[in-house]
């Protein structure tokens, strides 16, 4: 290995160490086994838009659920928002569209913002995983490793004030926690300097209707804040 190529690692390193991201599963090392890498080398430009980090991910093969998925699931919204909704992962519906939060579970969300006097296009809602776990089950922690980078990039683009975490992984993984989603609800914490409300996946109240109305003090809390100068 020449220096420049060892010089090349270096400022890679330090690259995806100001992007946060302090360890890489195997997966996620400079060429993994499906030859892709998580995010452009040093000597290349840095992700300025939604568009290049999608663009970055490409066919992604880099975890096991590129095996049965039908559409990455990117996310959609304002790409300058200052309300982030952040799920699990991307359940059949959402698969099938390439879109998240579509079925029933996404018509509950669409409900809940515009309880808070705003539109889908108002916000940006994406997901910790990007592809569809099969049969709905719960992500791995490697898939979870090898997705959050991209989930940063998007963060770190759109610069939010507030993120709204839904269901137990999507807190857990932001706030690397294992503490349960009804320790972690009803307050704020930071995630790089951003404020984080976790509150109950929208799947998680349809089967708990009862609970809804903690999720509603939730997000009243984000509007009080979100209405802030």
């Amino acid at each position: 290995m020449n220096q420049e190529t060892v010089n090349n690692i270096k400022d890679y390193l330090i690259y995806l160490k100001e992007t946060g991201i302090n360890e890489l599963p195997i997966s996620l090392t400079s060429h993994n086994n499906m030859g892709e890498r998580p995010f452009a080398p040093a000597n290349e430009t840095k992700p300025k838009t939604l568009n290049d980090v999608r663009k970055l991910i490409g066919d992604c093969k880099r975890c096991r659920l590129h095996q049965k998925r039908k559409n990455i699931v990117f996310g959609s919204g304002n790409e300058e928002a200052e309300l982030v909704f952040v799920g699990e992962a991307p359940g059949e519906d959402e698969d099938t569209e390439g879109m998240p939060f579509v079925g029933r579970a996404g018509q509950l969300l669409t409900k809940i913002i515009e309880a808070m006097s705003l539109k889908r296009e108002d916000v940006y809602i994406a997901n910790i995983i990007k592809c569809r776990p099969p049969d709905n089950r719960n992500p791995l922690e490697d898939e979870i490793k090898a997705c959050e980078p991209f989930l940063k990039e998007q963060l770190r683009i759109i610069k939010p004030k507030i993120i709204c975490t839904l269901g137990a992984f999507a807190a857990q993984t932001l706030l690397k926690t294992k503490d349960s989603i009804s320790s972690l609800r009803g307050r704020f914490y930071l995630y790089d300097s951003i404020k984080v409300m976790p509150t109950f996946h929208p799947a998680y109240l349809l089967r708990n209707p009862a609970d809804k109305k903690y999720t509603w003090d939730d997000v009243q809390k984000i509007m009080a804040e979100y209405k802030k100068g």
